[in-house]
């Protein structure tokens, strides 16, 4: 850096000049005569720099590069004006316009002002944009083009369902879903059961459908729907149905033909009772009742209380009106909301769900690293016959009405127990963000 200084000219004046007397031949002196020059002096000065050179094999400064537009190029031009306007005509092909909505809120816009200006709905809107970057994913995974394509007229719908899959998973729902020509509808199913495959380990026959194959999956879920129907009945006979039009494995449909035939005999029949018994065990993810397009809510009694909380809370809650309203047949302290789990949202009227701070009152087979972690124990209280030995009931602890407790079918029985407080269908675990050890099949009594 240098520093330099300089002295300033002054202006010259003489005392001996004067505007009174002129000469013709000469031009008047000046009033303010031509400077006398003198020297200029400066000096050089090195001060330290103030920003540090870099050191050797340091990384330099890099200014920000924004990531390519995701707008594509014939759009790019447009003003905010301009983007309305292809939004309020659906101008192009629904993933072409899609990626305009965030543009426009990243401008300001708002939902409902995109709304009223070009006629989506908010709902809308957030169903584009995803489904948009679904059709990304399946265009960066190498899908075939074909496929693809069959998505560009009204496809939104279709992919928008598919989002929690991950890329491998789908880019086979897609091709599942062209290749059976499924709704919306049949997309949601697909996609709810491919997530829900991995959960029904230790179910009857599971280990003959291959979680790789969206057909199994889904036919899967057919297949547990018909189990939980009387054999033979029209529901049964038609969930079985649904299965064989969509399974992929041969495994699994000697599995469906099996079942869809009634082969089995009665001595199978009775084992499968006893393994329907078994209560599964389900661990909340964070955010999954705010994804659920179906939810359940259910009163709440604690375990220490008194074994009349039981019987007192409500039996029926239901949903009215367009906006959904939550009506119960009476007011209640503690409710709990719950994913629309198949065995949650078909208990009908009697459900309630018990908490317990801790895991150990149920009858594992050892008490591992699971103790202390609070559970919700939900029951059906519209069947409490003690039928099952290897069943789940929920009854009052020994000595009155000093709480409730989970006991097995076969320890009431001996206590000459016939009736219970109701029947426990599902343990539900709290959110957590490390889920590798979980609760084994063998962990049971």
């Amino acid at each position: 850096m240098l520093s330099l200084t300089s002295n300033t000219l002054k202006p010259f004046f003489s005392p001996f000049t004067s505007t009174t007397s002129l000469n013709p031949h000469h031009p008047p002196p000046l009033l303010y005569p031509k400077p006398s020059l003198k020297p200029i002096s400066a000096s050089i000065q090195h001060l330290p720099s103030s920003t540090p050179k870099p050191k050797p094999n340091q990384q330099v400064y890099q200014p920000f590069r924004p990531p390519p537009s995701p707008i594509p190029e014939q759009y790019r031009s447009l003003d905010a004006n301009g983007r309305l306007e292809i939004l309020a005509n659906r101008l192009g092909l629904w993933y072409e316009f899609a990626p305009l909505i965030p543009s426009l809120l990243q401008q300001g816009f708002t939902p409902p002002t995109i709304e009223e200006i070009t006629g989506i709905s908010s709902v809308e809107q957030n169903r584009l944009v995803v489904a948009a970057k679904v059709r990304d994913s399946l265009i960066h995974s190498k899908t075939d083009p074909e496929v693809l394509a069959e998505f560009d007229t009204g496809g939104s719908e279709l992919l928008y369902e598919i989002r929690l899959l991950s890329v491998q998973q789908r880019a086979a729902a897609a091709r599942f879903i062209v290749e059976k020509k499924l709704d919306a509808k049949g997309a949601e199913d697909l996609a709810r059961a491919t997530k829900d495959f991995p959960r029904r380990r230790g179910d009857k026959g599971w280990e003959s459908f291959d979680y790789t194959h969206p057909g199994d999956c889904l036919a899967f879920m057919y297949y547990r729907q018909a189990r939980e129907h009387k054999n033979p009945s029209e529901p049964r006979t038609s969930a079985l149905e649904e299965a064989l039009k969509v399974v992929g494995s041969e495994n699994a449909r000697n599995v469906i033909l099996k079942e869809l035939g009634g082969e089995s005999g009665e001595s199978e029949e009775e084992g499968d009772v006893v393994a329907e018994v078994k209560v599964p065990v389900v661990r909340m993810k964070f955010g999954e009742v705010a994804e659920s397009s179906r939810v359940v809510i259910l009163p709440v009694c604690k375990a220490e209380e008194k074994d009349k909380e039981v019987m007192e809370a409500p039996w029926e809650c239901e949903s009215v009106g367009e906006f959904g309203v939550v009506v119960a047949e009476k007011g209640w302290k503690r409710w709990v909301v719950l994913p629309g789990w198949e065995l949650v949202v078909g208990l009908g009227k009697g459900g309630v769900v018990v908490s317990f701070s801790d895991a150990r009152v149920l009858p594992w087979k050892v008490n591992r690293w699971y103790k202390e972690e609070p559970i919700l124990v939900v029951a059906d209280r519209s069947k409490k016959e003690v039928a099952a030995d290897d069943g789940l009931y929920l009854a009052a602890n020994d000595g009155g009405d000093l709480g409730f407790k989970v006991v097995r079918g076969a320890a009431l029985k001996e206590a000459g127990v016939t009736e219970s407080l109701g029947t426990v269908v599902l343990i539900v675990r709290p959110p957590k963000d490390d889920t590798e050890n979980e609760f084994a099949e063998e962990d049971w009594v």
